[in-house]
């Protein structure tokens, strides 16, 4: 695994915030976040085009606004190619 820091929310008080990385190997972003309340999960679930609840194995999370052009800046890295 060729897995890669990319950035942590600026707000960040160190202990448990939004983090996103890179797997150069398959260019998938990896995140860690907040997990939605029910209210929202329970919004995403019903305005979903899938035609099944979200499974066990996935959930939604909620990414601060601030942490946008983190996100974009893994983006950019997978696009340009990087592994």
């Amino acid at each position: 695994m060729n897995i890669r820091f990319v950035g942590i929310d600026p707000d960040t008080d160190d202990d448990g915030c939004p983090t996103v990385w890179v797997d150069a190997d398959t260019a998938d972003l990896l995140i860690q976040s907040y997990t939605a309340d029910d209210e929202s999960a329970a919004r995403c679930d019903a305005t979903s085009p899938a035609r099944a609840p979200i499974p066990p194995t996935e959930t939604v999370i909620r990414i601060p606004r601030r942490m946008v052009p983190i996100i974009r800046k893994a983006c950019d890295e997978l696009d340009s190619g990087v592994r």
